[in-house]
């Protein structure tokens, strides 16, 4: 098992799923493609998990918790922003090529820290304890490239763009 020191993420539209590259350009480094369930389920169950962790959040009445958790975040990604780096392309395009499937991903809160583990299919794998603004950063990351792959459900569209007029009746759905 790796250590896990640094993630960047990339949405791969051929392979419809997101690249995990570990390490990147570093001896430890080691890749990993997550699927499209994988990444919804742990997106949902680690912003919870982030919320109900939240020494902030639960000292908070419960109306104003998940302003809270929305601050704390926004301030983890400013607390973040100078430890982030661009990666090359030829090295993601290295890692995509050598990557395999994740069977698991998990993470799990250890005191003030979290502990993140990704299980390839070949029994590689990495893991490593991240501090709370890092897992957020690393779950920002992970959202931004969800929005990229349009798994949500819903485009994202340009304010500057042209409303496009629908003609004809419109499907009906069941």
């Amino acid at each position: 098992m790796r250590v896990l020191k640094s993630v960047t993420f990339v949405y791969g539209k051929r392979e419809d799923r997101i690249l995990a590259a570990i390490n990147a350009n570093s001896p430890e480094a080691w890749s990993c493609w997550l699927t499209r369930r994988l990444v919804l389920v742990l997106l949902e169950g680690a912003a919870k998990l982030v919320a109900t962790t939240s020494a902030l959040a639960q000292r908070a009445p419960a109306d104003i918790r998940g302003d809270l958790v929305a601050f704390e975040r926004d301030a983890a990604i400013a607390k973040t922003a100078s430890a982030m780096s661009t990666t090359p392309p030829n090295v993601l395009k290295t890692s995509g090529a050598t990557a395999e499937l994740v069977e698991r991903l998990t993470i799990s809160s250890q005191g003030q820290h979290f502990r993140m583990e990704l299980h390839g299919e070949n029994g590689v794998g990495a893991a490593g304890v991240v501090a709370r603004v890092e897992l957020q950063r690393i779950l920002q990351m992970l959202q931004a490239e969800v929005v990229k792959a349009q798994w949500l459900g819903t485009a994202v569209k340009s304010p500057a763009a042209p409303a496009v007029e629908e003609t004809g009746p419109k499907p009906a759905r069941h």
